[in-house]
């Protein structure tokens, strides 16, 4: 585990890990929770087995092991640039510049709002920190 990176944002529920609690997916590389400690209190956000065939464990996120709940964003996964703002603690100026250069995916509604999703969100964070 790579204590440089402990307090970055979990790739499925986009809350800050602890050491203790953060894992990299084989799948995807992003971060999330895995408690591997039972006498500290901490969330799973995904799996780790061991592979029969290699005799190793493997890692994978609730992302990853779950796609088709995944696949389609529901209302919950999709933020203003206020919500993404509070959500992985970066300006939204910075998160406006970043949609403006092709750098976080987003989109402009009608109104002028900027949208995103989670997980783009949290996978830009988790990318600048």
């Amino acid at each position: 585990m790579n204590t440089e990176t402990a307090g970055a944002l979990c790739i499925v529920c986009a809350e800050a890990t602890e050491e203790h609690t953060e894992a990299f997916c084989n799948a995807c590389g992003g971060v999330y929770h895995l408690n591997q400690r039972a006498d500290l209190p901490g969330k799973d956000c995904g799996e780790v087995w061991i592979n029969e065939d290699h005799q190793a464990l493997e890692f994978a996120c609730n992302t990853c092991l779950y796609p088709e709940e995944a696949a389609a964003p529901g209302l919950d996964d999709i933020l203003d640039l206020g919500e993404a703002s509070s959500a992985v603690g970066i300006s939204e100026e910075t998160l406006l510049v970043a949609v403006e250069q092709g750098t976080l995916a987003g989109r402009r509604m009608a109104g002028g709002t900027v949208i995103v999703t989670r997980r783009d969100v949290v996978e830009f964070a988790n990318r600048q920190a």
